[in-house]
């Protein structure tokens, strides 16, 4: 049955319309995936995860610290413009309290900045493979990131904590404390994996809707071929050397 030319012309139309749309989708999901591998460096480094309430002290005694916590410092505020800090990232060496989550959000960091790295793939392997694996990677760093902020309020009975933020301190109990806005941001982090990840998955789906039926048996008899696995080993080598050649981004356990 042939097809008139108005109809091949309006479905050639349609054709274009639908490559510069997930062209344009694919670009804005690359932007927002490097924008969530920057908040993931953000809030590891920064010592806002929790503060001290903004209460005014009342009575003759001595006023209770003040000051900001994060995973590898504690910052208290002193009598000068910089406040007095203990530990930080420098050392590699995360608060003994939040170790587990520490290396969690470490993990989820390799994920998401692996994921923006295996961007460059995108000039050896079809752009469907890509955002499958992409797509992979940020619902690992999503997965760990999650775990962080489900094990960090287990963890505010510590001595950290107690010296802060008071006595009164307990597991999902932060005494005279609140959480900040780092913690706030690895929370909705969380939510910005979970919709990377989906979006990558149906970009993914649309690349195999933009090929023709001729490619599209060429590309399934191909899907288990040599492109495939090379996509994948070079994907796997990538996080091995990030892994071994960066083991200080990591934080440590001992």
């Amino acid at each position: 049955m042939s097809v008139s030319p108005a109809l091949a012309d309006l479905s050639r139309l349609y054709q274009t319309e639908f490559v510069r749309s997930a062209r344009a989708v694919g670009v804005l999901w690359a932007v927002c995936s490097l924008c969530f591998a920057i908040i993931q460096v953000v809030v590891l480094v920064q010592p806002s995860w929790i503060g001290t309430a903004d209460t005014r002290h009342q009575g003759a005694g001595p006023a209770p610290p003040s000051g900001t916590l994060g995973l590898f410092e504690v910052c208290v505020e002193s009598d000068w413009p910089v406040p007095d800090c203990r530990g930080g990232l420098s050392s590699l060496s995360p608060l003994p309290s939040f170790q587990s989550v520490a290396v969690l959000v470490g993990v989820s960091l390799w994920a998401v900045w692996t994921s923006v790295l295996c961007l460059c793939l995108f000039r050896f392997c079809s752009a469907a493979t890509v955002y499958k694996i992409c797509a992979w990677l940020q619902l690992t760093a999503g997965f760990c990131l999650a775990l962080a902020c489900l094990l960090f309020p287990d963890s505010w009975e510590s001595p950290e904590m107690r010296a802060l933020c008071g006595d009164s301190v307990g597991s999902f109990s932060p005494g005279n404390c609140s959480v900040h806005w780092a913690y706030i941001l690895a929370i909705l982090g969380v939510l910005d994996a979970a919709i990377l990840a989906t979006l990558a998955f149906v970009l993914a789906n649309r690349q195999d809707a933009l090929l023709p039926p001729d490619a599209k048996e060429g590309e399934d008899g191909a899907s288990g071929g040599p492109s495939y696995y090379v996509c994948v080993c070079v994907c796997v080598c990538v996080c091995v050397c990030i892994g071994e050649g960066h083991p200080e981004h990591l934080p440590t356990t001992m």
